[in-house]
Protein backbone atom coordinates (compact mmCIF):
# COMPACT_ATOMS: atom_id res chain seq x y z
CA UNK A 1 0.00 0.00 0.00
CA UNK A 2 1.67 3.41 -0.79
CA UNK A 3 2.35 5.91 1.75
CA UNK A 4 1.60 9.04 0.27
CA UNK A 5 -1.87 10.01 -1.34
CA UNK A 6 -2.36 9.44 -4.97
CA UNK A 7 -5.18 9.88 -7.02
CA UNK A 8 -6.54 7.04 -8.65
CA UNK A 9 -8.67 6.55 -11.74
CA UNK A 10 -12.19 6.62 -10.24
CA UNK A 11 -11.65 9.38 -8.00
CA UNK A 12 -9.80 11.41 -10.52
CA UNK A 13 -11.06 15.37 -11.25
CA UNK A 14 -10.07 17.99 -13.46
CA UNK A 15 -6.53 17.96 -15.21
CA UNK A 16 -6.15 14.78 -13.56
CA UNK A 17 -8.87 13.04 -14.91
CA UNK A 18 -8.44 15.03 -18.44
CA UNK A 19 -4.63 13.30 -18.56
CA UNK A 20 -5.52 9.88 -16.46
CA UNK A 21 -8.71 9.67 -19.56
CA UNK A 22 -5.65 10.12 -22.42
CA UNK A 23 -3.70 7.21 -20.79
CA UNK A 24 -6.69 5.11 -20.74
CA UNK A 25 -7.85 6.13 -24.07
CA UNK A 26 -4.29 5.25 -26.19
CA UNK A 27 -2.69 2.79 -23.69
CA UNK A 28 -5.52 1.09 -21.53
CA UNK A 29 -4.35 1.35 -18.41
CA UNK A 30 -3.28 4.70 -16.16
CA UNK A 31 0.64 3.10 -15.13
CA UNK A 32 1.32 3.49 -11.39
CA UNK A 33 4.37 5.86 -11.43
CA UNK A 34 1.48 8.22 -13.58
CA UNK A 35 -0.68 7.72 -10.41
CA UNK A 36 2.38 8.50 -7.91
CA UNK A 37 2.77 11.87 -9.88
CA UNK A 38 -0.34 13.09 -9.22
CA UNK A 39 0.44 13.51 -5.56
CA UNK A 40 1.93 16.62 -6.83
CA UNK A 41 -0.16 18.76 -9.76
CA UNK A 42 3.39 20.17 -11.12
CA UNK A 43 5.43 16.31 -11.10
CA UNK A 44 1.95 15.13 -12.97
CA UNK A 45 2.00 17.91 -15.06
CA UNK A 46 5.64 17.24 -15.81
CA UNK A 47 5.19 13.84 -16.22
CA UNK A 48 2.12 14.04 -19.02
CA UNK A 49 4.51 16.50 -20.92
CA UNK A 50 7.22 14.18 -20.89
CA UNK A 51 4.88 10.92 -22.45
CA UNK A 52 3.82 13.16 -25.07
CA UNK A 53 7.32 14.30 -26.60
CA UNK A 54 8.52 10.73 -26.60
CA UNK A 55 5.06 9.31 -27.83
CA UNK A 56 6.22 12.16 -30.76
CA UNK A 57 9.44 11.62 -31.03
CA UNK A 58 10.90 12.13 -34.72
CA UNK A 59 13.29 9.85 -34.35
CA UNK A 60 13.33 8.10 -31.18
CA UNK A 61 10.57 4.97 -32.12
CA UNK A 62 8.40 3.07 -30.31
CA UNK A 63 10.19 -0.16 -29.67
CA UNK A 64 13.19 1.38 -28.92
CA UNK A 65 11.66 3.56 -26.20
CA UNK A 66 9.94 0.65 -24.78
CA UNK A 67 12.86 -1.54 -24.91
CA UNK A 68 15.00 0.90 -22.98
CA UNK A 69 12.36 1.45 -20.31
CA UNK A 70 12.56 -2.37 -19.79
CA UNK A 71 15.84 -2.66 -20.06
CA UNK A 72 16.38 -0.30 -17.66
CA UNK A 73 13.76 -1.23 -14.62
CA UNK A 74 15.12 -4.61 -15.06
CA UNK A 75 18.47 -3.51 -14.82
CA UNK A 76 16.94 -1.76 -11.00
CA UNK A 77 15.13 -4.19 -9.97
CA UNK A 78 11.72 -2.07 -10.90
CA UNK A 79 9.22 -4.31 -10.45
CA UNK A 80 6.08 -2.63 -12.09
CA UNK A 81 8.01 -1.03 -15.46
CA UNK A 82 10.01 -4.37 -15.81
CA UNK A 83 6.54 -6.28 -15.63
CA UNK A 84 4.45 -3.21 -17.48
CA UNK A 85 7.46 -2.82 -20.44
CA UNK A 86 7.81 -6.54 -20.76
CA UNK A 87 3.47 -6.56 -21.95
CA UNK A 88 4.38 -3.67 -24.03
CA UNK A 89 7.18 -6.01 -25.77
CA UNK A 90 5.06 -8.92 -25.83
CA UNK A 91 2.20 -6.72 -27.45
CA UNK A 92 4.68 -5.86 -30.01
CA UNK A 93 5.41 -9.30 -30.91
CA UNK A 94 8.36 -10.35 -29.03
CA UNK A 95 8.67 -14.04 -27.62
CA UNK A 96 9.88 -14.26 -24.21
CA UNK A 97 13.26 -16.02 -26.04
CA UNK A 98 13.34 -12.88 -27.10
CA UNK A 99 12.88 -11.02 -24.27
CA UNK A 100 15.25 -13.05 -22.19
CA UNK A 101 17.97 -12.91 -25.37
CA UNK A 102 18.05 -8.54 -24.85
CA UNK A 103 17.86 -9.02 -21.35
CA UNK A 104 21.70 -11.02 -21.21
CA UNK A 105 22.86 -8.96 -24.03
CA UNK A 106 21.17 -5.84 -25.31
CA UNK A 107 22.48 -5.61 -28.66
CA UNK A 108 20.60 -8.59 -29.33
CA UNK A 109 17.06 -6.80 -29.07
CA UNK A 110 15.28 -6.98 -32.09
CA UNK A 111 16.07 -3.89 -33.16
CA UNK A 112 17.40 -2.02 -36.45
CA UNK A 113 21.51 -1.94 -35.84
CA UNK A 114 21.23 1.57 -35.81
CA UNK A 115 18.38 1.61 -32.94
CA UNK A 116 20.26 -1.25 -31.53
CA UNK A 117 23.14 1.00 -30.82
CA UNK A 118 21.19 3.52 -29.03
CA UNK A 119 20.27 1.02 -27.27
CA UNK A 120 23.79 -0.49 -26.13
CA UNK A 121 24.97 3.55 -25.39
CA UNK A 122 21.86 4.13 -23.16
CA UNK A 123 21.98 0.94 -21.23
CA UNK A 124 26.25 1.68 -21.00
CA UNK A 125 25.33 5.00 -20.22
CA UNK A 126 23.22 3.99 -16.73
CA UNK A 127 25.51 1.35 -15.75
CA UNK A 128 28.80 3.06 -16.20
CA UNK A 129 28.71 6.60 -17.04
CA UNK A 130 32.08 7.40 -16.18
CA UNK A 131 33.16 4.86 -19.16
CA UNK A 132 31.12 6.53 -21.78
CA UNK A 133 33.23 8.24 -24.55
CA UNK A 134 34.02 10.25 -27.24
CA UNK A 135 34.04 7.64 -29.52
CA UNK A 136 30.91 6.16 -28.12
CA UNK A 137 29.22 9.43 -29.35
CA UNK A 138 31.22 9.36 -32.54
CA UNK A 139 29.82 5.94 -33.29
CA UNK A 140 25.97 7.26 -33.13
CA UNK A 141 26.72 10.12 -34.98
CA UNK A 142 28.37 7.79 -37.62
CA UNK A 143 24.88 5.67 -37.76
CA UNK A 144 23.15 9.08 -38.15
CA UNK A 145 21.67 9.72 -34.59
CA UNK A 146 22.14 13.74 -34.06
CA UNK A 147 23.45 14.92 -30.29
CA UNK A 148 18.85 15.93 -29.82
CA UNK A 149 18.47 11.85 -30.20
CA UNK A 150 21.28 10.70 -28.06
CA UNK A 151 20.44 13.24 -25.00
CA UNK A 152 17.01 12.43 -25.58
CA UNK A 153 17.13 8.55 -25.84
CA UNK A 154 19.75 8.56 -22.42
CA UNK A 155 17.26 10.75 -20.76
CA UNK A 156 14.44 8.60 -21.33
CA UNK A 157 16.40 5.77 -19.45
CA UNK A 158 17.30 8.09 -16.31
CA UNK A 159 13.79 8.84 -16.14
CA UNK A 160 13.24 5.21 -14.72
CA UNK A 161 16.23 5.88 -12.37
CA UNK A 162 13.73 8.50 -11.18
CA UNK A 163 10.70 6.76 -11.60
CA UNK A 164 12.15 3.73 -9.80
CA UNK A 165 13.29 5.50 -6.30
CA UNK A 166 10.04 7.13 -6.21
CA UNK A 167 7.94 4.09 -6.26
CA UNK A 168 10.04 2.61 -4.09
CA UNK A 169 10.26 4.81 -1.52
CA UNK A 170 6.72 5.53 -1.43
CA UNK A 171 5.82 1.88 -1.78
CA UNK A 172 3.92 1.87 -4.96
CA UNK A 173 6.30 -0.98 -6.85
CA UNK A 174 4.15 -3.77 -7.37
CA UNK A 175 4.06 -6.03 -10.52
CA UNK A 176 1.31 -4.81 -12.28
Amino acid sequence: MAIIETVTPEKAKGETKRIYDMMLQNVGVVPSPLQLASASPGILNLSWESIKYYSQHPTLGFALLSTIRFLVAKHLNFAFCTDFNKNILRKQGLSDEDIDKMTEDPLKAPLEQKEQAMLGFVIKAIKSPDDVAQRDMDQLHDLGWTDRDILDALAHGTNMVGSSILMKTFKMDVVC
